[in-house]
């Protein structure tokens, strides 16, 4: 339970650091903390729909429409939560490639 609470920590401080570097996202202490919830059930429900539903567009693409689809469940997060804020598919992508890299690195370091 622990590690799991230091995880969920790590991955707010993860969204306000990539907020912070990239442009056209904005995020807010509450919409961090909000955001890593939705986040996190978005991705344990909708998104592994799209994953298979998508699976041969990734297929041919080596897996990179993945970034994608995180773009898009990041825009979806940043339409229902206030105070996570994403303008654009484009900053998405490149947000959830930020958070992807981030989490990597947190999941790796913060075993369970």
């Amino acid at each position: 339970m622990v590690r799991w609470l230091i995880r969920w920590i790590l991955n707010i401080a993860a969204i306000i650091f990539t907020a912070s570097v990239i442009p056209g996202f904005d995020v807010t202490v509450e919409g961090a903390v909000v955001g890593s919830i939705i986040l996190g059930l978005i991705n344990a429900t909708i998104r592994p729909i799209f994953l298979v539903l998508t699976m041969p567009i990734n297929l041919v693409t080596l897996g990179l429409f993945t970034l994608l689809i995180n773009g898009v469940m990041l825009g979806v997060v940043s339409m229902i939560v206030r105070g996570f804020d994403i303008h654009g598919l484009g900053t998405a992508v490149i947000s959830a490639l930020v958070l992807t890299v981030i989490s990597s690195l947190i999941s790796y370091l913060v075993k369970e």
